[in-house]
């Protein structure tokens, strides 16, 4: 059994079993909030596991952003906290493979196409996939990269696009799960932020003269 968890945009956590079915997926949505949602979701995620799966947990999935400093960061720690609690690993997992993977699950588009979240700050971040590869996981043909909202008609152009507000938790775990199928690290163990956060260690004060 994998648990996801993802803040990237709203909070989710999601479950699933060794045969990749969703035993529970919960969400709540909006930017603020995560580390008073996050531990609520979470036991209601681990209460809906039927006490007669004998599947154990092996691992938690974490969604690694793109998303903002803050929130992104709390509901990784709780993945982690999480993990180090049950001695699990954890997977780490790009947010938008997730998106794409619920995208090309439920019709896979037959051109590419992008992933489109709210970074605000009149910013939107941006992923191009084209199918899945060998292993079926989102094949990204362009980074993530952030760009005005403004800009975006220009940038994509007429490729098409997909708008998401929310992350499934489940979907992160499915992206876990078949990298771990596959032996294969998706991405390193630092959140992809896209902007640096907006709290700085004070400059050493100015020396005053005599």
């Amino acid at each position: 059994m994998i648990l996801g968890v993802d803040t990237s945009l709203g909070s989710a956590v999601g479950l699933i079993g060794r045969d990749g079915r969703t035993v529970a997926d919960v969400a709540r949505e909006g930017h603020l909030g995560h580390a008073e949602a996050i531990g609520f979701l979470l036991e209601q995620v681990i209460a809906a596991a039927p006490a007669s799966d004998p599947d154990p947990l092996t691992h938690v999935a974490a969604g690694m952003g793109p998303g903002p400093f803050t929130g992104l960061r709390i509901g990784i720690a709780a993945a982690r906290a999480f993990a180090l609690g049950r001695g699990v690993p954890v997977i780490a997992v790009p947010s938008h493979h997730a998106a794409a993977l619920a995208i090309i699950e439920a019709g896979a588009p037959a051109e590419p196409f992008a992933i489109l979240t709210d970074a605000r700050r009149r910013e939107t971040a941006v992923t191009v996939y084209e199918g899945i590869d060998v292993d079926g996981i989102p094949h990204a043909v362009v980074d993530t990269v952030l760009v005005p909202q403004a800009d975006v008609d220009r940038k994509l152009g007429a490729l098409r696009r997909f708008e998401v507000a929310a992350i499934s938790g489940a979907a992160v775990a499915r992206v876990a799960r078949r990298a771990v199928a596959a032996g294969r690290t998706l991405t390193g163990s630092e959140p992809l932020y896209l902007r640096p956060p907006d709290a700085r260690v004070p400059a050493a004060p100015k020396r005053v003269g005599p």
